[in-house]
């Protein structure tokens, strides 16, 4: 069921900001102490989340406090997107035991690109049924997308019962568009909330994406603090998203 988008806000304050970013140690180099420094920057910053590869989120859930504002998660299927559905399903019901409250599931590249949509229409509602009420957002990976598999692949988002749409895993080149963002937030029309992650680097495109309506964003650790920092520095300590740039 399509639910109206709630207007941006006007602007945000740094600790306001932290709540809409996701920081992670997800790529395969990531170590055991780098899980230790991502958990207390997200718990010190106030960012709304943490992430970890599969085999470091129970590590991470020590590591974060249960009650306090920073959720805990982890990926799905992930980089590739190319596992089949049992296994993804068992590994999201493995993480979700293990204290993950929300999942970041990589979509099956390859099947939407082949369209075989009911594959990754079957495959994403199987996945949210088996962890709920524990969210899923589902990456597309713009990267590897055409425009009109970004559509399609949103549409089946939308109507899949995930939490979120998003846009890459971080481990493409590839930047996140304004123009491609704009796309998702109108096929979703407010179906799924839309995290923007890739190549994120200024307070600008920020305020930007939050405008289109994005309310979630993926951004490099030592970026995202320093994007905090910005903000807090920023004239009167918040970053102007209505009616301009930041």
């Amino acid at each position: 069921m399509t639910t109206p988008r709630q207007a941006p806000p006007a602007s945000l304050s740094a600790r306001e900001l932290a709540a809409l970013i996701d920081i992670s140690a997800v790529q395969a180099f990531h170590t055991e102490a780098d899980v230790r420094d991502l958990a207390g920057i997200a718990v010190a910053e106030g960012f709304i989340a943490a992430h970890a590869l599969p085999n470091f989120v129970p590590l991470l859930r020590g590591l974060v406090p249960v009650d306090g504002p920073t959720l805990v998660g982890g990926p799905v299927g992930f980089p590739s997107g190319g596992h089949s559905t049992r296994t993804k399903m068992a590994e999201a019901v493995e993480l979700a035991q293990a204290g993950a409250q929300e999942l970041d599931m990589m979509i099956n590249v390859g099947r939407l690109k082949s369209g075989d949509l009911d594959y990754v229409r079957r495959e994403i509602r199987a996945v949210v049924t088996a962890i709920a009420p524990v969210p899923l957002k589902v990456i597309l990976e713009l990267a590897h997308l055409t425009d009109a598999e970004i559509r399609t692949g949103a549409a089946l988002v939308a109507e899949s019962g995930a939490a979120f749409v998003k846009t890459g895993t971080g481990w493409t080149a590839n930047a996140t568009t304004i123009e491609r963002l704009a796309m998702i937030v109108e096929t979703v029309d407010g179906a799924v909330e839309v995290k923007a992650s890739g190549g994120i680097r200024s307070l600008d495109a920020i305020a930007q994406m939050v405008r289109l309506g994005v309310t979630r964003f993926g951004i490099n650790t030592a970026v995202a603090v320093d994007l905090v920092r910005q903000c807090a520095a920023l004239p009167g300590g918040r970053l102007v998203v209505s009616g301009g740039a930041g």
